[in-house]
């Protein structure tokens, strides 16, 4: 490392540097500090405790399959190991860290991003090499890299011998299961890991690529096709938004073109900085700078974590000090209780990625193929519906039991047909709705006079399911109340005239606040029945189900139960024999509002269905 934000690479040195960061709680840090204090929870080890505790001397085994993983990251050490200066005991700190935290938090990989030492010396190396021998004992997957102060900084990788080969070189990997090789000079290594159920790629690249190191990065890019690359490197991101001269070169020579490339992390520079950049395929890369040497204690060996959670498509990233924390138990000196405080926006942060969406260019998700009606027509199914191509004239029931429906027109109104659909529909297409409030207008679709739903009335439980897809331009004003599945005839046509009589038998519609809510009058009561979902977001796919098992009834918002579903027994569906409507909803027997929004598979089945047999499934 340098001075901030300078470009000389000898190894005087570096005068520290503030970070400039603004501050907040480091929430995590209290609270193992809060723990400690009042619980005498174990917290990572100090000088003189034994290496490795009980709790991690079980191999590394992350959980390859699980959705959320962590990746961790360790930048600049080098003024722990800094001739007569050297201290691995914050670095072991780290280390042990990952090993007692690898369960909990699914720790998968460790990449070092350089500088692992002061002046590149044998004696500097032996020690850093001993502290990750730790990892070695316990085979967990890491990469190292050459800063500028690990070799001399006025070469690239044809270099040849150095302390730094010696220790970290391609023979100290052989054995691990992540290795996945090195160029032929040795300080170029790539890892791959397994996370989330798939392969992550990590490119260690050394302080300065040549011409031979770039065609191996390359090389190993293209034998990995489908694999997403994480490349670790010690310089590239100066600041905020900003590369310095080599990080350009980085880019333009090898990041832009490969869009496997997602994200980048470095050291080097301080204080810690991101950028964000778009690809040639028009994607973002996360480039992110992280170094601490300027801090207490040369930095103290902080490691930044990466919580890769696919769930929610979000990479959360914080800043931890274990070898602080392990201190607090002895009391923390002025500098040290500082570093708690390390969480400014550049050290505590989340990064959103939609990853399905970011690797589609390289490794799209399959295209779940269309099921045939037979599979879906399971035991009880009372109606199917589905709309593979344009509607015209009459939309067959394909549960075979004679619920066909056919379309009507207000005011000149039409249905479009899309193939745009949930990815799990069963059926590739839906129908396109486009109702308006006032003055009225569209169409909707309603079963036969004798269709024999029109009378059905559930008492032994139901399961209704719908997909649909709202808008970007739906109006509150103009599109609310719109019904994805109604039940035509009055509660005061059924004698059931509590609540609001004009009301229909039952309805599956959207409120002002886009929430869906099932309303409805059962056999068992009354008044009105409701089950009420969250707002539901525009321009996307939902599933929605009303499973009744003959005393409740539970609405499912794509799979999962919503809170608003009343405790109240809820026996069957009341009916005076009228039409039941897709897209439309009546108020006093008058159509009143028209779906403004996208219609996919509707079914419904006379019995409570599990999570597992919806249409989804």
């Amino acid at each position: 490392m340098c001075t901030s934000h300078d470009h000389e690479h000898e190894h005087e040195q570096c005068e520290s540097a503030q970070a400039g960061a603004g501050r907040r709680n480091f929430l995590r840090a209290t609270a193992l500090l809060g723990a400690a204090a009042t619980a005498g929870v174990a917290l990572p080890g100090v000088a003189g405790a034994d290496p490795i505790s009980a709790s991690t001397k079980a191999s590394w085994r992350p959980d390859t399959e699980s959705r959320r993983f962590t990746l961790a990251v360790m930048p600049d050490t080098q003024y722990l190991f800094d001739g007569p200066s050297i201290d691995k005991t914050p670095i072991e700190a780290s280390l042990r860290y990952l090993l007692e935290h690898g369960k909990d938090d699914n720790i998968v990989f460790l990449s070092h991003l350089g500088d692992l030492t002061q002046n590149g010396a044998v004696a500097e190396f032996a020690a850093i090499g001993e502290a990750f021998g730790l990892l070695d004992r316990r085979g967990v997957g890491y990469s190292v890299l050459a800063g500028n102060h690990d070799i001399k900084s006025s070469t690239d990788d044809q270099r040849g011998a150095s302390p730094y080969l010696d220790t970290f070189g391609p023979q100290r990997f052989r054995s691990k299961s992540t290795f996945g090789g090195a160029s032929s000079d040795g300080y170029n290594t790539y890892h791959v890991f397994r996370a989330a159920g798939r392969e992550w790629l990590v490119l260690a690249l050394d302080w300065r690529l040549s011409a031979k190191g770039y065609a191996w990065a390359k090389d190993v890019i293209a034998r990995h096709p489908k694999t997403p690359v994480v490349l670790t490197t010690h310089e590239l991101v100066v600041d905020d938004d900003t590369l310095s001269d080599y990080g350009q070169q980085l880019w333009d020579q090898l990041i832009e073109d490969h869009d496997q490339i997602f994200l980048t992390l470095n050291g080097h520079y301080w204080p810690a900085g991101r950028a964000t950049r778009k690809n040639a395929a028009g994607n973002d890369v996360h480039l992110h700078l992280t170094n601490y040497q300027n801090r207490y204690f040369g930095g103290a060996a902080m490691i930044r974590l990466y919580h890769f959670d696919l769930d929610r498509d979000v990479i959360d990233v914080e800043t931890v000090s274990p070898w602080i924390l392990g201190r607090a138990a002895k009391g923390l000196n002025e500098l040290e209780r500082q570093e708690i405080e390390l969480s400014g926006d550049a050290d505590r942060f989340s990064v959103g990625v939609d990853f399905a969406d970011r690797f589609a260019g390289f490794d799209p998700v399959p295209v779940r193929p269309a099921r045939p009606a037979s599979k879906i027509v399971i035991p009880g199914t009372a109606a199917y519906w589905r709309f593979e191509s344009a509607v015209s004239g009459t939309v067959r029931d394909l549960s075979g039991r004679g619920n066909d429906l056919t379309v009507v027109s207000v005011n000149g109104g039409t249905l479009g047909w899309s193939a745009d659909h949930h990815p799990d529909q069963p059926g590739h297409g839906s129908l396109e709705f486009t109702g308006y409030k006032s003055p009225l207008k569209g169409a909707y679709l309603r079963t036969v006079d004798r269709a024999p739903l029109n009378s059905a009335t559930f008492e032994r439980g139901y399961t209704i399911e719908a997909f649909f897809r709202l808008p970007a331009d739906w109006d509150p004003d103009h599109n609310a109340w719109s019904g994805l599945v109604s039940r035509t005839g009055t509660g005061g046509a059924a004698g059931k005239t509590a609540d609001d009589p004009d009301e229909p038998l039952a309805t599956l519609s959207l409120s002002n606040d886009r929430e869906p809510q099932w309303a409805v009058r059962p056999l068992s009561q009354e008044g009105i029945a409701s089950n009420w979902g969250q707002e539901t977001p525009l321009e996307t796919w939902c599933h929605l189900a009303v499973v009744n098992d003959g005393r409740h009834t539970t609405l499912f918002v794509d799979g999962c139960p919503v809170v608003r579903n009343p405790k109240a027994a809820a026996v069957g569906l009341t009916s005076v024999g009228l039409p039941w409507l897709l897209g439309g909803y009546e108020y006093a027997d008058k159509i009143d509002q028209i779906l403004h929004g996208r219609l996919g598979d509707v079914r419904i089945v006379s019995r409570a269905l599990p999570v597992t047999s919806f249409m989804t499934h």
